[in-house]
């Protein structure tokens, strides 16, 4: 049983398992999916001050903390217990291409070229880690939402700004993936 856990799931026994979180949550308490709102929920409950935006009940919304902590528990279990101890597998054009901009190594399933602490102090991993991580930071306020909240639970229930934010998450995914990303890289 645990080298079934230990393979990687295909799309369409993951996929459907996480679609199964929506109507969990709206049969089990009327709870929507979503992963941000937690900071929001974080910052109100441990720096309670004057800010209108952190002035809520957010004890309504404690569930959700359990929720993320269940996430990064979820993951610390899986990393600790289910690992694949083989080294990762990257497509061969991938590989190549990576290895055009000089990314070589991978450590589970990140590029350590990239995302380490060492690169962290270079400019490529600057514009990758810091200011890639305030831009999503930034998107995911502004659009009112991350991915897993508009495309999962919003889709799911129709709702029309969704369906424009999950439009506008692929159209800028595609665009760094295809044009930035590459140019970020060369540097």
């Amino acid at each position: 049983m645990i080298e079934f856990l230990k393979q990687p799931w295909p799309w369409y026994i993951a996929g459907p398992l996480i679609g199964l979180t929506v109507p969990a949550l709206l049969i089990l308490g009327n709870k929507s999916f979503g992963i941000s709102s937690s900071l929001r929920h974080i910052c109100a409950s441990c720096f309670p001050a004057n800010i209108p935006f952190f002035k809520y009940d957010w004890k309504k919304e404690v569930w959700n903390l359990f929720f993320v902590f269940g996430i990064f528990l979820g993951g610390v279990v899986a990393i600790s217990f289910l690992s694949n101890p083989n080294p990762i597998e990257v497509n061969p054009k991938l590989a190549s291409e990576l290895a055009g901009y000089g990314i070589t190594h991978y450590d589970h399933l990140v590029p350590t070229d990239v995302m380490s602490w060492a690169s962290l102090f270079t400019l490529r991993g600057f514009m990758l880690m810091v200011v890639g991580g305030f831009l999503v930071g930034f998107g995911t306020r502004y659009a009112g939402g991350c991915t897993s909240g508009h495309a999962i639970m919003g889709l799911s229930n129709l709702q029309w700004p969704s369906l424009i934010a999950t439009i506008s998450f692929m159209i800028g995914g595609f665009i760094m993936a295809n044009l930035i990303l590459p140019y970020i890289l060369s540097l």
